[in-house]
């Protein structure tokens, strides 16, 4: 088993991401932050967002994502990518698509999310291996949403963070490699959306946030705050400097994102003024840790 390097060491971090388009609604500025800083960031993205619909409507007549939607995304990747100042990897696998009916549908087969584990992980180990993160990002056990492309990345990430140290396990994918740390990201937090709603109502704006905020707290007729996550925030990187760089890589996915849209709602300004930080939770250590934190790479500097 090989161990995290010293402090001195140079700084990695991976963050795992199901579809292209995911790493920059989630955490983006964190790792444009981080990258800016020396930090080597890899995003690592699991599947090729072949079966994404077209969300932005100013590209609903566009010819190169109906016709291959996957090249197109792969294009809008490289561009966001070179905003944020990182690198990237394709893992290899295919959009399961997301189901909708009663009952819903099978999943296609041969899509990412019908995967064994071993088999769906064994990419990712090998990059854990290659590229030796001290730091892994990844999703919560529900994928940050019910997503089964998102599910299995989370259950990817978990599995590499687990097994890339273990020589025994994951044979021909490299050298044994050990993480240090494993967060999730909290890009949707509760906490977050109601800071940024009522900074929005403050203001004399209307706030998209409003239907989101009822939906959180509709089990409880008397307004209540609803419970605690499962996994609440331990970790704020304060990154606001990069919430326009954020915003550029979004936009870079043309395909995905609607320039007007919920995304935007809110100023870089006022986010810095009202929630200058990307929220996470610290799951896993192997390194002495200290929460509350504001650094990914707090007890490996």
């Amino acid at each position: 088993m090989t161990a995290s390097p010293s402090p001195s060491a140079k700084l990695r971090l991976l963050a795992v991401h199901a579809h292209p388009d995911d790493e920059s609604s989630k955490g983006a500025a964190t790792m444009a932050m981080y990258a800016a800083s020396g930090v080597e960031v890899m995003v690592a993205t699991c599947t090729d967002g072949s079966r994404g619909d077209i969300q932005n409507p100013a590209m609903e007549s566009a010819p190169h994502p109906k016709r291959d939607m996957a090249g197109a995304r792969r294009l809008e990747m490289d561009n966001a990518a070179k905003v944020l100042g990182i690198r990237q990897r394709w893992l290899g696998f295919v959009d399961s698509g997301l189901p909708e009916g009663d009952p819903l549908p099978p999943l296609p087969v041969g899509s990412f999310a019908t995967l064994p584990l071993e088999r769906a992980a064994a990419p990712l180990v090998r990059l854990v291996r290659d590229f030796k993160p001290q730091v892994i990002l990844s999703y919560d056990e529900n994928g940050g949403y019910p997503h089964p492309d998102h599910i299995m990345a989370h259950r990817v990430a978990v599995e590499a963070f687990e097994a890339a140290g273990d020589p025994a396990r994951y044979p021909g994918t490299g050298e044994a490699w050990e993480p240090s740390k494993l967060y999730y990201d909290r890009a949707f937090s509760p906490e977050r959306f109601r800071a940024l709603h009522y900074a929005l109502e403050e203001a004399g704006l209307q706030s998209p946030y409003a239907e989101r905020l009822a939906a959180w707290l509709e089990a409880d007729a008397e307004g209540h705050t609803p419970p605690a996550p499962t996994h609440p925030t331990t970790t704020q990187i304060e990154c606001g400097d990069f919430f326009e760089a954020r915003d550029d890589a979004l936009r870079s996915h043309r395909t995905q994102i609607d320039p007007e849209g919920f995304f935007f709602a809110v100023t870089p300004a006022m986010q810095r003024q009202t929630w200058p930080w990307e929220d996470y939770s610290l799951i896993k250590t192997r390194v002495p840790a200290d929460v509350p934190e504001t650094d990914f790479f707090a007890g490996l500097r």
